[in-house]
């Protein structure tokens, strides 16, 4: 195991990014792997929706785990998993969800600083003890920020950056290994945050924003492509489906 965390720790090289096409099951799992893929990541809205279940940790966390477990045994590449904000009220409580994940050969974590039950972002100082509860169990922890999410793409500026910044700095003291920053996609603010970051930098690739290439020129090291993926491939299910019953 131990192995596959540093492996998945070195594949986080800036300006050489690390490609996560985001995967849901076993089988989404080794058909990536077949692709090519390095590493093989989950996200939480196409887990949950796989299984009928809205995001935002409404899955339960012994589904979780048990689908972890059988898309970790499915491949022989590391495997990080959206644990969403840790499934814990408390730090403790975060850790003892990673210890979960890391038992059933788990190689990495994402853990997000929004707040499921009041609503907005935690505190950096609040979130840094979470994180430092996740990378205590030794995992690969990829800090996520969802100030991006929760500000307007309009509102998206220097300033943010710099909000962005600060956090980082205390996620990095906590012990987290990379940085996620979705729904961020200005070319000027990305490289703005890569320069400053002390952390490798994950965006999110979504449609119509900048290519692999130019993400990796500003000095990307992690894209991922969230729930796109699952998205087109339910979409691509239910035409399918459509097609059949009005027949």
């Amino acid at each position: 195991m131990s192995d596959k965390i540093q492996t998945l720790a070195n594949l986080h090289k800036p300006g050489d990014p690390l490609l996560l096409f985001n995967i849901w099951d076993a089988g989404s799992a080794q058909i990536v792997a077949r692709a090519g893929a390095k590493a093989i990541a989950t996200g939480s809205l196409s887990v949950a929706g796989a299984q009928g279940f809205e995001d935002g940790e409404k899955l339960p966390l012994s589904f979780a785990q048990t689908n972890a477990s059988h898309i970790a045994s499915a491949v022989d590449i590391p495997v990080t998993v959206d644990l969403e904000t840790g499934y814990g009220a408390e730090p403790t409580a975060v850790g003892e969800s990673a210890l979960l994940m890391k038992a059933v050969g788990v190689a990495g974590l994402n853990v997000e600083d929004q707040n499921l039950s009041a609503g907005g972002l935690r505190s950096p100082a609040d979130q840094e003890k979470r994180l430092k509860a996740a990378a205590d169990t030794g995992l690969f922890i990829n800090a996520r920020t969802d100030l991006f999410i929760q500000t307007a793409i309009a509102d998206h500026d220097e300033k943010l950056v710099t909000d962005a910044f600060e956090r980082c700095q205390f996620y990095a003291d906590a012990g987290a290994r990379s940085f996620f920053v979705p729904f961020l996609s200005d070319e000027k603010l990305i490289g703005l945050l890569c320069d400053k970051s002390p952390l490798p930098v994950n965006i999110m690739k979504m449609p119509d924003m900048l290519s692999v290439a130019q993400l990796a020129a500003l000095g990307v090291a992690r894209i991922s492509y969230g729930p796109g993926p699952w998205r087109a491939a339910m979409e691509a299910f239910e035409a399918e489906a459509q097609q059949i019953y009005r027949n």
